[in-house]
């Protein structure tokens, strides 16, 4: 595989992994029911609800991608670093969203009403699977970067600023020396 499509690949995957996460951070990870309280509540918390920082990471991520092209050598390779830590905070914080005292804590925040239900049922949804794998993935694609990132092409020179032309290359440079009162001929004859 050349370095060039594996540097494709790896952006591939590193896209698909934030995609992954920003997608899942959206849906509903857990449903909190209060049956005993004045009138029976059921109150639903999204990833974002639930864990700000995973849907924050998987931006990260994917501005990572961005720096993933624009960047070349030992660079990349730290930008790939950045990026698999991205994917491993995502991870831990969508594990770490879904236990039982942080859903609760957050819906009581929410609504006073399930505060009244001394013991509320708890439904967790495999969305908050979903965001973990997402970081899983960003975090695999930010490995190899770190590992291989070094070697892959940079952006084409095809944009790089061009050269300043010299004074022989400069067209205008004969009318100028024309104004300054100097013959344009006397070099060429070998006359200084």
């Amino acid at each position: 595989m050349t370095p060039g499509r594996e540097r494709g690949l790896t952006a591939l995957l590193c896209a698909a992994g934030a995609g992954l996460a920003l997608l899942a951070a959206g849906r509903t990870w857990a449903t909190v029911h209060a049956g005993d309280s004045i009138t029976p509540v059921a109150h639903h918390l999204s990833g974002r609800d639930l864990s700000g920082t995973a849907a924050a990471l998987g931006l990260a991520g994917l501005a990572g991608l961005a720096a993933l092209f624009a960047t070349s050598g030992r660079l990349r390779a730290a930008v790939g670093g950045l990026i698999a830590l991205f994917g491993a905070g995502i991870a831990y914080a969508s594990a770490a969203s879904v236990q039982r005292a942080h859903v609760l804590s957050a819906v009581a925040e929410r609504s006073t009403l399930l505060s009244l239900d001394g013991h509320p049922a708890t439904d967790v949804t495999l969305w908050w699977m979903a965001s973990v794998t997402g970081g899983v993935v960003l975090a695999a694609g930010g490995l190899l970067t770190l590992v291989r990132g070094a070697r892959w092409p940079g952006m084409s020179s095809r944009y790089d600023r061009a050269p300043k032309p010299t004074a022989e290359d400069d067209p205008s440079a004969l009318w100028k020396s024309l104004d300054r009162g100097e013959d344009p001929t006397a070099h060429r004859n070998g006359r200084p």
